[in-house]
């Protein structure tokens, strides 16, 4: 096993698969069967979940709400997420728990970098929920802070796309891939990886990278294993 401890960072859009909003039972099993896989091989698994899918700050306020107020819409959106990928990874006979980064008993215990430390030590997902707890900051900043709190081997982040690409591949038929790809060179050529905030703290913290496709199955227990899946995101 290559990667023994990981923050796994997943959109809310692509919860809601081939809709625009809400939860997709079948990509939320989905993606539990394969974040279960991963834990019973040994991998500690810890997961940051956005809230697009039901609420995102930042464009609510082009719909008149207050800009914190939207983040904190957002905030909440993202401990739904969560609370349905505890649900479906109980169901499926594995362990999670959900921390809140904001006191919000008895929906999730309260984010402790120690407790989720042994949490995940015990063969638990732990699922960290409501960003950072800050307005102003991306679920991309809270998944880069927690990976470099807890001290994991790598980010991993699961999109819809298998990597990073010279342009939008959905635009540009001619975009390439890359297999990997530096930070400075990223920035250079300002391609969307993360919000920068999250990839200025990835950075700096030597945390690694890797874009790849978590709606292709087996992908997750692949890549913890070694095999070169999607684009490595390094210094």
């Amino acid at each position: 096993m290559q990667y023994s401890r990981i923050l796994l960072k997943l959109s809310g859009e692509s919860l809601a698969g081939n809709g625009k909003h809400g939860i997709s039972e079948s990509v939320l099993e989905d993606y539990a069967n394969q974040i279960i896989e991963i834990v019973q091989s040994g991998c500690e698994v810890a997961i940051v979940i956005g809230g697009g899918n039901i609420f995102r700050g930042l464009s609510g306020t082009k719909s008149g709400y207050d800009r914190v107020k939207g983040d904190q819409m957002g905030m909440l959106a993202t401990v739904i997420n969560s609370l349905a990928l505890e649900s479906a990874i109980s169901k499926l006979g594995g362990k999670a728990k959900v921390f809140t980064s904001i006191r919000m008993e008895p929906v999730g215990e309260l984010y402790n970098r120690d407790r989720v430390l042994d949490s995940m030590k015990n063969k638990t997902v732990a699922i960290l929920s409501g960003g950072t707890g800050n307005p102003f900051f991306t679920t991309d900043t809270a998944a880069a802070l927690r990976a470099v709190e807890i001290g994991a081997d790598v980010l991993l982040k699961g999109t819809r796309v298998d990597g990073v690409y010279t342009a939008d591949p959905e635009k540009d038929p001619k975009a390439t891939r890359f297999d990997k790809i530096l930070f400075e060179e990223v920035i250079t050529r300002k391609l969307k990886v993360m919000d920068s905030t999250a990839f200025t703290m990835c950075s700096e913290n030597n945390m690694p990278v890797i874009v790849f496709d978590m709606d292709k199955p087996g992908n997750l227990f692949k890549l913890i294993n070694g095999e070169k899946i999607g684009t490595l995101v390094c210094n």
